[in-house]
């Protein structure tokens, strides 16, 4: 008994002492992190200069007024985000995550504390509680142009030379004759290759030849395309699914099978179109209850991007998260340079694994992640309950959610979350498979258990 109980305290205190020295070791991380984005912020506006010719205006600013012409843009006050977006000929009001511009941080407090000083000896007062997102000025103003430091080759780029503006859709199945649709949305830094490469291949011949198979590269990634001027808001996703998928395929009824951010999307469709879904497949939904008197943004930023060194999943999102400048030279030097590190992985492997999965991580500007990162995951996080609540009131159709049980990215609570708000949700753990092998490396069983669910759907 007495061994037990040593044990149990000798554990307690190893995992105390791990979670200080975590804490310890994260702070310091990101300290100087934080410092490395604020001069990041000034190199990458002399080198803009010098390759394009013009500032490129950025998120770090905590000017609280922007004057475009005489006019005053409202974007934020207390933490409410609304944004005027140049759209055609008309402007239109949506919003936005104030986590784009509002990312406390030891050196932006600091330097913020500095100019306030600088504003008192001046005898300057500000007149607005307002900021502006840095692309409306740039819309405003016509300054859109493509960035240097984006990726231009032919698969990252093919939208530039269609004349359709809509999304890329990869589809198979029969094209006249099919009995039934599903849409397949991806999630966050990926693309429909994730699907097509994995499940499409491992359906049965009977779903090849009744289902119409309909993988979407969501706006901003893969092969779709990835305009500078957008803001990636969750309106402008969802009208481009639909219009990309379900008008240009006159899709009426359909299934739903989505991964991670694309589980957002695919509840916002299913809200919009409560009588068109016949089957909800969610794998690893990032829902979390938001508690009574936290900023909804900011507490699902800090849920995904907690600012700590471990676990290894927790340091990435909480860089992608966090720094604009740091993220922007993840992707200047991975997804600019994804053909490279193709190459080098198939020399390496002697093309001896698929490197679709490159292709699938790589094909986004910092642009589109960073936008959609803000306005999807941390921005509908007020949103999500009324959505949920919609599903389980209004649509009768199944809904499964699948989880890996090693998932460091979107904890299984979360699953267990969405059951809660829909009681009727089957949720499936895979144990020993994370965020992206619930998917690859099982995809033939996942095949397999998609299909039953569709066939359920017919007996209804």
């Amino acid at each position: 008994m007495d061994v037990k109980l040593n044990t149990i305290r000798l554990v307690w205190v190893l995992s105390l002492a791990g979670e200080i020295l975590n804490n310890a070791v994260s702070f310091a991380v990101f300290c100087v992190l934080d410092f490395v984005d604020f001069i990041l912020c000034f190199v990458y506006k002399v080198i803009d200069f010098w390759i394009e010719s013009q500032w490129k205006p950025c998120y770090c600013s905590f000017a609280k007024q922007h004057i475009i012409e005489g006019e005053n843009i409202l974007v934020s006050e207390e933490c409410e985000s609304k944004t005027v977006c140049l759209t055609s000929t008309k402007l239109q009001l949506e919003d936005i995550s104030d986590t784009l511009y509002s990312r406390p941080s030891i050196v932006a407090q600091l330097s913020k504390f500095i100019v306030n000083d600088l504003n008192k000896a001046k005898k300057t007062t500000v007149t607005s509680t307002f900021t502006i997102d840095s692309t409306i000025v740039e819309m405003l103003r016509g300054n859109v142009v493509p960035r240097w430091s984006d990726c231009g080759c032919k698969i990252c780029n093919s939208w530039t030379s269609s004349s359709k503006d809509t999304l890329f859709v990869k589809a198979e199945g029969p094209k006249d004759k099919a009995r039934e649709d599903v849409l397949f949305i991806h999630g966050f830094i990926s693309s429909s290759v994730f699907w097509t490469e994995t499940l499409f291949p491992n359906f049965s011949t009977t779903v090849k030849s009744t289902y119409r198979l309909l993988a979407v590269d969501i706006l901003g990634f893969g092969r779709s395309p990835k305009p500078t001027e957008l803001l990636y808001t969750l309106r402008e996703h969802v009208e481009m699914i639909e219009k990309s998928v379900l008008e240009a395929y006159q899709v009426k009824s359909f299934h739903i099978v989505a991964h991670s951010l694309g589980c957002i999307l695919a509840l916002a469709i299913a809200v919009k179109q409560p009588g068109s879904i016949k089957s909800l497949t969610l794998l690893a939904p990032p829902y979390f209850p938001v508690p009574k008197g936290e900023p909804a943004t900011q507490y699902i930023m800090r849920r995904i991007a907690p600012r700590r060194v471990w676990p290894v999943m927790a340091f990435g999102a909480s860089i992608a998260c966090w720094y604009e400048h740091i993220s922007r030279t993840f992707c200047l030097v991975i997804c600019k340079n994804h053909r490279f590190w193709e190459f080098i992985t198939k020399f390496i492997t002697r093309n001896r694994i698929r490197t679709y999965l490159l292709e699938c991580f790589c094909c986004h500007t910092h642009n589109s992640g960073w936008h959609t990162f803000h306005n999807i995951i941390c921005g509908t996080a007020g949103k999500l309950d009324s959505y949920l609540d919609t599903v389980c009131n209004q649509l009768k159709c199944e809904v499964a959610i699948f989880h890996g049980g090693d998932d460091k990215v979107i904890p299984v609570e979360c699953s267990y979350n969405v059951q809660r708000r829909i009681p009727r949700a089957q949720v499936k753990v895979v144990e020993n498979k994370d965020h992206i092998t619930i998917v690859v490396g099982r995809q033939m069983a996942f095949a397999k258990e998609l299909e039953k669910i569709w066939k359920r759907s017919k007996c209804d």
